[in-house]
C-alpha cells in the first residue's frame, strides 16, 4: 500500500514526457532533398514561375524603380516670381503694383483680373444688404436695435429704411456706408493679362547627396530678357505667359479671368545621380487646384480696401477681386547608386525566386495522383545513433534499417 502511495501521478509523468520529447526535437536538425520529378506540366509550370519572378526583379525593381539607389524625396527648395505687363480696364490703366497681391514674389501670388469696387464708404448709417439673412423689414418692430449679425455689414439702428434702388426696405445699420452691393462698380481687367508674364526663378537642394541646382541658364548676355519658356529650346527660361499657363491646364481664359481660380504650376525634379548633372532637368505641369465644378465654391476671390482722407474723415475704397491664383508647387526625388540597397534587393529576389518550388510542392502535394508517392519520398526521418564498437560482434549496434522506399524502384519514375 505504501509503495502505490510513492508512485508520481500520471500526470506529472505525461508532462515530463512531453517536456522530454519537446528538449529532444528542438535539438533536430532539417536538410531539404533534393528529388527529381520527370512531369512535363509541372516542369513548365516551374519555369514559367522563375522567369516572371526575375523578370518582375530585373526590369521593374531594378530597371523601372532603380531600387540599387539610395534615395532621398522632397529637395529643399525656394521660389521667387516675378509679374511683369500693363492692362487696362474701363476706367484706368493697371500695373503690376496694383493688380499683383501680395507684391512680394512668394510661391503663391493672385493676379487681379475682375473687380467690382465700392468707392467712398465711410463711417455712417445706411441700409443694411438684402443679401444678409433677416434684413429685409416692413417697420421699424422688425429690426433690433444694437442687434449685430456677424455676416452683415454693421450694427442696426432700428430703422427700418428703403432700400438703394426699387420699393423693398431694410434695416438700417451703422458701419462703413454704402455697403458693398448698394453702389459696387464692375471693372473687367483681363483684356490683356494673357499677355502678362512670370518669371519663376527655382532652386533645389538634395542634402544627402550635396547636390543643388536652379532652372534658370547660367548666361550673361540678357537671355531672360527676350526669351519665353518652350520645353524644347528653352527649358532652362522660366518665364512663362499667363495665357500659355491657363491653356496648359486645360481652362478658358475668359471665364477664368470673371470668376477666378487657382492654377499651380508644378516643377519635378526626378534626378538620377549616377548620370551626369546635366541629365537632371526641370518637368513642368500645369493643372487647375480649385473644384470648378462644385457651384457653393468655385472660383476664387478676395477683399482688400484703399483708405484716404476727405475733408478730415477717413474714407475707403472697398475692392472685391476676383483673379487668377498661382500656386507653384516643388516637388521631385534623387536616387545614387549604393551597395545596401543592392544586397536587400539581390537577396530578395534570389530568395523569391524559391516560391516556384514552393507552388510545385503544394501541386505535387495536393492535386497530382501519386501525392502520397511524392510526401513518402520527400519527407524522411533519420536516428543518428553513435558507434558502439568498431566491428561486429555483442556490443556493436545492429546497422541501421534503411527505408524500404528507398529500394523501391518504382515511385517517383512513374510521378
Amino acid at each position: 500500500m505504501a509503495a502505490a502511495e510513492s508512485k508520481p501521478p500520471a500526470g506529472a509523468a505525461a508532462a515530463r514526457r512531453l517536456a522530454r520529447s519537446c528538449w529532444s526535437a528542438f535539438w533536430d536538425y532539417e536538410t531539404p532533398k533534393v528529388i527529381v520529378v520527370r512531369n512535363r506540366q509541372l516542369g513548365v509550370v516551374y519555369r514559367v514561375v522563375q522567369l516572371l519572378i526575375l523578370l518582375y526583379f530585373v526590369w521593374y525593381v531594378f530597371i523601372v524603380q532603380k531600387s540599387y539607389q539610395d534615395r532621398e524625396t522632397g529637395p529643399e527648395s525656394s521660389v521667387i516670381t516675378k509679374v511683369k505687363g500693363i492692362t487696362s480696364s474701363e476706367h484706368k490703366v493697371w500695373d503690376v503694383e496694383e493688380y499683383v497681391k501680395p507684391p512680394e514674389g512668394g510661391s503663391v501670388f493672385s493676379i487681379i483680373t475682375r473687380i467690382e469696387a465700392t468707392p467712398s464708404q465711410a463711417q455712417g448709417t445706411c441700409p443694411e444688404s438684402t443679401r444678409v439673412t433677416n434684413a429685409t423689414c416692413h417697420s421699424d418692430e422688425d429690426c433690433v436695435a444694437g442687434e449685430l449679425d456677424m455676416l452683415g455689414n454693421g450694427v442696426r439702428t432700428g430703422r427700418c429704411v428703403p432700400y438703394y434702388h426699387g420699393d423693398s426696405k431694410t434695416c438700417e445699420v451703422f458701419g462703413w456706408c454704402p455697403v458693398e452691393d448698394g453702389a459696387s462698380v464692375s471693372q473687367f481687367l483681363g483684356k490683356m493679362a494673357p499677355n502678362f508674364t512670370i518669371l519663376i526663378k527655382n532652386s533645389i537642394h538634395y542634402p544627402k547627396f550635396q547636390f543643388s541646382k536652379g532652372n534658370i541658364e547660367m548666361r550673361k548676355d540678357g537671355y531672360l530678357k527676350h526669351c519665353l519658356f518652350d520645353e524644347a529650346s528653352h527649358l532652362y527660361c522660366p518665364i512663362f505667359r499667363l495665357g500659355f499657363i491657363v491653356e496648359q491646364a486645360g481652362e478658358n481664359f475668359t471665364e477664368l479671368a470673371r470668376t477666378g481660380g487657382v492654377i499651380g504650376v508644378i516643377i519635378n525634379w526626378d534626378c538620377d545621380l549616377d548620370l551626369p548633372a546635366s541629365n537632371c532637368n526641370p518637368k513642368y505641369s500645369f493643372r487647375r487646384l480649385d473644384p470648378k465644378h462644385t457651384p457653393a465654391s468655385s472660383g476664387y476671390n478676395f477683399r482688400f480696401a484703399k483708405y484716404y482722407m476727405i475733408n478730415g474723415s477717413t474714407t475707403r475704397t472697398l475692392i472685391k477681386a476676383y483673379g487668377i491664383r498661382i500656386d507653384v508647387i516643388v516637388h521631385g526625388q534623387a536616387g545614387k547608386f549604393s551597395l545596401i540597397p543592392t544586397i536587400i534587393n539581390l537577396a530578395t529576389a534570389l530568395t523569391s525566386i524559391g516560391v516556384g518550388s514552393f507552388l510545385c510542392d503544394w501541386i505535387l502535394l495536393t492535386f497530382m495522383n501519386k501525392n502520397k508517392v511524392y510526401s513518402h519520398k520527400k519527407f524522411d526521418k533519420m536516428v543518428d545513433t553513435p558507434d558502439r564498437g568498431a566491428g561486429p560482434g555483442p556490443g556493436a549496434s545492429a546497422p541501421p534499417q534503411q527505408d524500404s522506399t528507398l529500394t523501391d524502384p518504382r515511385g517517383l519514375a512513374q510521378l
